[in-house]
């Protein structure tokens, strides 16, 4: 699971853009008791999601022109400009290059060989969000895209990571961890369309797991404010239970109560 000890490769940071921020400040703040704080007028309308007093996301106002409501998930890079030559090279594409965001860091946003689009974050003052694994905040994530192992490949030549077969009652899971890590540090698997029949539509994409303490009360407050149920809530033995959502926008996300783990 993902904690705030962020090493290369691992995600530490992850940002929500929508049509309409307050409609979805007024959702997210149901399910996950965030609060939105704008990151001042110079931030173009940027803001932080807030969970007591940490943050947990960020979030902004996009225009249709800049594609659906969605969420983008980042990965620690050392250097930014070289990430975005290694993805190249390994026949991804640059969707927005390096930018320095004052003194705080360099971000990009990148795309894979199968489209997920995904960004990079190279620290700063800021090292990435301030809470992970805890409820109300980021701890999964997943790649939805149909070809596994040229995945695998992509994201080992960009950002290092590492992939290893994981078994459980069921089938196997292709679990995802930083560059000689270990799947003791592993944060996220790599999983085919056929598992979500949504991804064959709208192409491949990373999924963000939210941590909570109660999925079925979740998925009840999703639904009171206008969001959709695209996975109900399910069990998954050695796991924990899981639920997919979409905010009333049609941004992707799942939530999870994770299993206690066995010592």
């Amino acid at each position: 699971m993902l904690t705030t000890r962020f090493v290369n490769g691992a995600p530490n940071w992850i940002d929500l853009g929508t049509t309409d921020i307050d409609r979805a400040c007024a959702f997210y703040g149901a399910l996950f008791g965030w609060r939105f704080e704008s990151a001042g007028p110079d931030a173009g309308g940027y803001g932080f999601f807030q969970l007591d007093g940490r943050t947990a996301a960020g979030a902004m106002q996009t225009s249709p022109e800049q594609g659906p409501p969605s969420w983008t998930v980042y990965f620690r890079s050392p250097d930014a400009d070289a990430t975005c030559k290694a993805a190249e090279q390994a026949h991804g594409r640059v969707l927005f290059p390096p930018m320095d965001v004052m003194d705080r860091g360099t971000m990009a946003i990148l795309a894979d060989p199968a489209g997920a689009p995904f960004g990079i974050w190279q620290p700063g003052r800021t090292k990435g969000v301030d809470v992970a694994g805890e409820p109300g905040s980021l701890c999964w994530v997943e790649l939805y895209t149909p070809d596994e192992a040229a995945a695998a490949a992509f994201y080992n030549a960009t950002l290092g990571l590492e992939t290893s077969a994981v078994s459980f009652p069921g089938g196997t899971y292709t679990s995802v961890n930083p560059s000689g890590a270990g799947e003791d540090a592993m944060f996220g698997g790599v999983v085919p369309p056929a598992d979500d029949p949504t991804a064959a539509e709208s192409g491949a994409y990373w999924l963000p797991y939210f941590e909570v303490t109660d999925v079925d009360a979740v998925v009840a407050r999703a639904e009171e404010q206008g969001g959709t149920v695209r996975l109900a809530a399910t069990d998954i033995e050695g796991v924990g239970r899981i639920a997919r959502l979409a905010d009333p926008y049609g941004a992707r996300f799942a939530v999870i109560k994770t299993a206690p783990q066995s010592t």
